[in-house]
């Protein structure tokens, strides 16, 4: 069996961090991902996917990611239900997440991936800069 999925959107709003009783961090936050085709009027069309991120994951995903923020994610898709107040199944499907990569905007771009955190910024010289690169043939490897 097979349950992947991978995701690159803009967060709607800020991520939410809760704590369950026993201290587990758990973050939600919504992503807007525009689908590939256009509509009759020839408008992209969005989804809003929630997203569930755990642990310490989860509270970086918290510190580092804010409204507007492209995201990658990469996880799995999971459908639960419960009973509401009024007696109703409510049946409820969202991504848990295992890996969250910060794209564009913010503080640099980096990469959280099961609970640990990766500046890309610090590790790539090239990173944010728009200036082509001077490599040699003699220094590529192929």
């Amino acid at each position: 069996m097979l349950n992947r999925v991978i995701l690159i959107g803009r967060l709607t709003k800020d991520p939410e961090l809760r704590y369950t009783q026993s201290g587990t961090a758990v973050a939600t936050f919504t992503l807007a991902v525009d689908r590939r085709v256009t509509n009759q009027q020839g408008e992209r069309e969005t989804d809003f996917i929630p997203v569930v991120v755990w642990s310490k994951q989860a509270e970086l995903c918290a510190q580092y990611l804010n409204k507007g923020r492209q995201t990658a994610v990469e996880g799995r898709l999971q459908v639960r239900n419960y009973e509401n107040n009024e007696g109703r199944r409510v049946y409820v499907t969202e991504v848990i997440a295992e890996n969250v990569q910060f794209l564009g905007g913010g503080q640099g771009t980096g990469e959280v991936e099961r609970g640990v955190a990766r500046s890309s910024r610090n590790e790539n010289p090239f990173a944010d800069d728009q200036r082509p690169i001077d490599i040699s043939d003699d220094d590529l490897p192929f």
